[in-house]
């Protein structure tokens, strides 16, 4: 397959390069000129792509010959306007997708769409605009935008909190005192099985779907970050001691059924 991806950071490069070593054709977007030459040197067809948030790309029009797309863009932090700034990114995205050969699009989201309220949530479980964080709420009506479309056909998947490699959780809350919500259960994933995931959905060619992608394991923050400090000789965090024990846990029962997808990482405290 021709496969093009929108994002090569730190999800998006290594899922590149795996694709590419599965002999799909890569073609990958970067805002930064430096890492063009990187793109290159790895065999990824690269492309300058911005999105402000309307898209701004000279000389694109190849990035968008492709038969899948993968879409690797989190809302932009720090914004008073975060849900209508994301929303138009978007809309200038599938605006260029519409008349274009992309057939299939795999829209990567987060579990922060979920409403903050105690128990076990699944896919179905999102409030329009009750998420905890306005991130959470661009993603949602970002999904529900891109399922909608009638030109080609989207999966979602919501991964929880990323981690591996250079990506540490103990450097989350190293140090800190009195941490709130110390019963909470982690809702974490490892970078090998995001790419993992995504490889199974292409594979199955599985579409118009959504998908949670956390881990099997859920141990509470108290006990995982202190002993993922400790990993690292780095200060343990300390928590609250009265916390209540009302805390969300997000379900992956439907990618281990679904897709028969097996954890190549099930507990973040093997990590």
């Amino acid at each position: 397959m021709t496969i093009s991806i929108l994002g090569c950071g730190w999800l998006g490069l290594p899922l590149a390069e795996h694709l590419r070593d599965k002999k799909h054709l890569i073609k990958g977007s970067t805002t930064s000129e430096e890492k063009v030459e990187l793109l290159k040197g790895k065999k990824i067809i690269p492309f300058l792509l911005k999105l402000e948030p309307n898209l701004n790309c000279n000389n694109c029009d190849d990035f968008w010959d492709s038969d899948l797309l993968v879409l690797n863009i989190p809302p932009g932090r720090g914004r008073d306007n975060i849900v209508e700034y994301h929303l138009r990114q978007i809309k200038s995205i599938v605006k260029k997708i519409n008349g274009s050969p992309v057939e299939r699009l795999i829209f990567i989201s987060s579990t922060s769409v979920y409403p903050p309220k105690p128990g076990i949530v699944a896919e179905p479980d999102t409030e329009e605009g009750n998420a905890k964080r306005p991130s959470g709420n661009a993603l949602l009506k970002a999904e529900k935008l891109l399922m909608k479309q009638d030109s080609f056909d989207t999966t979602v998947i919501r991964f929880g909190g990323l981690y591996g490699y250079d990506r540490n959780p103990a450097n989350f809350l190293a140090g800190r005192k009195n941490v709130s919500g110390g019963n909470a259960p982690v809702n974490l994933i490892h970078r090998d099985d995001c790419i993992g995931i995504i490889d199974r959905i292409i594979n199955k060619d599985i579409r118009g779907e959504i998908f949670n992608g956390v881990s099997d394991g859920h141990p509470p923050k108290n006990m995982y970050y202190p002993a993922a400090a400790r990993a690292m000789d780095l200060e343990p965090p300390t928590f609250e001691e009265n916390d209540s024990k009302n805390h969300k846990v997000v379900s992956n029962k439907k990618v281990t059924e679904v897709l028969g997808y097996k954890f190549k990482h099930p507990n973040p405290m093997d990590f």
